[in-house]
């Protein structure tokens, strides 16, 4: 269990090439918000997706949910959070999506990722100790 949650936000003005033509932020770009989210996320940890290369593992995603509730809209400030919830024997991060200007959560989610060596091509069944020494070294565990 961690010691303190680990979160991380970030605000996006939806752009206009995420839209339909309803100006609704086209379903897809949510799962592009998340990344974006997940990523200030592990920075904090100071194991982004280079870091993870570079300690020998890939971390791909193996499960990934989308809950809308309501849109967002061209041109709203949208406010996306990150927090890792599973770490042990993979990642999960759960997400939600606001609306910056009325606080209405918008889109809730979460991603799985799980270590995979890169010289086997092997999953891991635990959580590198890399991602632990990280977590550890920054005061999450």
């Amino acid at each position: 269990m961690l010691k303190k949650p680990l979160q991380a936000e970030i605000l996006i003005k939806v752009p206009f090439y995420d839209v339909d033509q309803m100006r609704y932020v086209w379903h897809g770009n949510y799962i592009k918000y998340f990344e974006r989210a997940r990523c200030e996320l592990l920075e904090k940890i100071n194991y982004d997706y280079s870091a993870m290369e570079a300690s020998g593992y890939m971390w791909p995603i193996i499960d990934l949910r989308l809950r809308y509730v309501k849109p967002a809209f061209f041109n709203h400030t949208v406010r996306v959070c990150a927090e890792l919830v599973e770490y042990e024997n993979r990642l999960k991060i759960n997400y939600q999506v606001f609306d910056q200007g009325s606080g209405e959560r918008l889109t809730k989610g979460y991603t799985m990722q799980v270590a995979v060596d890169i010289s086997t091509e092997e999953m891991c069944y635990a959580s590198p100790a890399i991602l632990l020494e990280q977590l550890a070294c920054h005061g999450y565990l």
